[in-house]
């Protein structure tokens, strides 16, 4: 039975669910930063998704990188998938500007996180629900 990691649920807030991941929004400010996450148990590497899972995290990931570019006016599109401090599989799909307080560098531990308030988590999902389609399933609350 899948599970969402403690660390993602402590650091994201859930936006909702695709066919496969499941979207959190990592509770950063300073970045349009999204997590998807396989609803698949005990799975760490991409390699151990089943060939229709992995094609779907792919088809997942770039629909989604594809939308926040368009729609968020993006410089770039950072996508990875690290696991070394969360080993749970999750792909980062983080929206970038040249003037974003980490620029050009990465944006894990340059500067402390600047959580949502509750009026910007109500932008984010305003701003998704017109684009993410009808197969998205929009959730409530913290991971």
């Amino acid at each position: 039975m899948f599970s969402l990691d403690a660390r993602l649920a402590g650091d994201a807030h859930v936006i909702g669910d695709f066919a496969l991941c499941r979207l959190l929004l990592s509770n950063d400010a300073r970045y349009p930063w999204f997590i998807l996450v396989p609803r698949r148990p005990d799975i760490t590497e991409v390699f151990e998704l089943d060939d229709a899972d992995r094609e779907v995290l792919w088809s997942e990931t770039n629909a989604l990188a594809k939308l926040l570019h368009q729609h968020y006016g993006a410089d770039k599109i950072n996508i990875a998938t690290l696991g070394n401090v969360v080993s749970q599989l999750h792909m980062h799909v983080i929206v970038r500007y040249r003037a974003d307080a980490a620029w050009p560098a990465p944006v894990w531990g340059k500067l402390p996180s600047m959580p949502y308030t509750a009026e910007q988590l109500v932008a984010v999902r305003q701003r998704l629900a017109g684009v993410l389609g009808t197969d998205f399933i929009f959730t409530e609350g913290r991971a």
